[in-house]
């Protein structure tokens, strides 16, 4: 047991680090997320065929394809494609859309839980189909799927370790157990500070978002 709280001490600051760009990595790539996600999900509801048709296309896309695939293609790829692109941006770019996907999907099942007479309400007081869309039946679909969404930003911060892994490489919290491991060769010891650290993401997620859906519960 000694061994692992002396290798915490000795790597503290590097630990942290990771844990810290962990979090940004996670943090820009949920607002992606919720960003496309939204755009997706308002196609795949809208009137207009060829729009559901053109969401239908992102979701499938991007839930089928593997998130290593999409690390490779949008960093290795595009760089050989001739296109900029650094470890940061295809890290983020990619689990960010990666991840729109399942908010899409999350987001228009919400839209089907609201009352379909309140959008009829909304075009009836001269709302578009759009602005009904966005300041009435959007803001009751977030709160409706709140936990879903705390589900998925679980396995955000879980993927998120494929990023850390995969050919982008950034310096998370796994790329610092790695490294750790590397020169100490205390494997156990490396990684499992490296779970402790996902750990405390996931489970203040949860604390977050059960809050959130207390907060924003729609009574009925």
């Amino acid at each position: 047991m000694s061994s692992f709280v002396d290798l915490l001490i000795d790597n503290a600051g590097e630990l942290g680090r990771g844990l810290w760009v962990t979090l940004r990595l996670v943090g820009a790539s949920l607002a992606i997320a919720l960003l496309v996600g939204t755009l997706v999900a308002a196609l795949r509801i809208s009137s207009k065929p060829w729009l559901r048709r053109l969401g239908g296309i992102y979701v499938e896309a991007f839930r089928n394809v593997p998130l290593l695939v999409l690390l490779a293609m949008s960093y290795a790829g595009l760089r050989r494609a001739g296109v900029p692109m650094d470890v940061w941006t295809a890290g983020i770019a990619s689990l960010g859309l990666y991840t729109a996907a399942y908010v899409a999907e999350v987001l228009r099942s919400g839209v089907f839980a609201v009352s379909a007479g309140q959008m009829q309400a909304a075009l009836s007081l001269g709302f578009d189909e759009r602005s009904a869309l966005r300041q009435i039946v959007l803001p009751q679909a977030f709160r409706t799927v709140i936990a879903p969404l705390g589900s998925i930003t679980i396995a955000m911060i879980k993927n998120s370790a494929i990023v850390g892994a995969s050919i982008v490489a950034l310096n998370d919290i796994l790329k610092q157990a790695r490294i750790i491991n590397s020169e100490t060769l205390e494997t156990d010891e490396a990684f499992f500070w490296a779970a402790v650290g996902y750990l405390l993401l996931t489970v203040t997620a949860t604390i977050a978002f059960r809050l959130l859906e207390r907060r924003f519960a729609i009574r009925r």
